[in-house]
C-alpha cells in the first residue's frame, strides 16, 4: 500500500496549484506595468533610434576585440593533450557546480510562487476573512503588502471531511 500513499499524497499537494497561481499573479503584475512602458517608448522613439545606433556601433568594436582575441587564443593553445584533458575536467567540474546553483536557485523560486500562489487561493476564497468584492479582479498591492506584514497570520484549525467515509 505504500505505493498508493504515495500517490495519493501527491494528487493532493496543493504547492503545484500554489505556485502556478502565484506565477499569474506575478505574470498579471507585469502585464499591469506594460503600458507604461510602451508609451515612454513611443515618446522617446526617436532617442531610442539614436541609441540603438550607439550600441551598434559599441557591439561592432566589441565584436571585432573579440575576434582578435579568439584568433589570438586559437594561436596560444596548448598542443597538450594531457593540459587539455585537464582543462577539460576542470570546466565540466565547474558546470557541475553552475547547475546545482541554478537548480538550488530553481527550487527556491518555485517555493516563493507557490507561497504568492497560496495567498492568492486564501484571499479568492469565499468565505476567507478579507475576500475581495469582485472575485475576478485581484489587488496586487494589497496582497503584496498583506504578505509582507510584520503580524502573524492566524492559526488555522483542522476540519473535519464530511465526505470521508468512516473506518479510513
Amino acid at each position: 500500500m505504500p505505493i498508493t500513499d504515495e500517490l495519493k499524497k501527491t494528487l493532493t499537494d496543493p504547492t503545484p496549484l500554489y505556485a502556478l497561481a502565484g506565477a499569474s499573479d506575478l505574470a498579471y503584475e507585469k502585464l499591469r506595468e506594460v503600458p507604461g512602458k510602451v508609451e515612454a517608448l513611443a515618446a522617446d522613439r526617436k532617442g531610442a533610434q539614436e541609441m540603438a545606433g550607439a550600441r551598434l556601433q559599441e557591439a561592432q568594436a566589441k565584436f571585432a576585440e573579440a575576434q582578435a582575441k579568439v584568433a589570438e587564443t586559437v594561436t596560444t593553445l596548448p598542443t597538450d593533450f594531457k593540459a587539455l584533458q585537464e582543462r577539460a575536467q576542470d570546466f565540466a567540474i565547474q558546470q557541475v557546480g553552475r547547475a546545482v546553483e541554478l537548480a538550488v536557485k530553481a527550487k527556491e523560486t518555485y517555493d516563493e510562487l507557490a507561497e504568492r500562489g497560496k495567498v492568492v487561493v486564501e484571499r479568492t476564497r469565499p468565505g476567507s476573512p478579507a475576500e475581495p468584492t469582485e472575485p475576478a479582479v485581484i489587488d496586487v498591492e494589497v496582497i503584496e503588502d498583506d504578505a509582507t506584514a510584520a503580524e502573524p497570520a492566524p492559526k488555522k484549525t483542522p476540519r473535519a471531511r464530511k465526505d470521508a467515509p468512516s473506518g479510513e
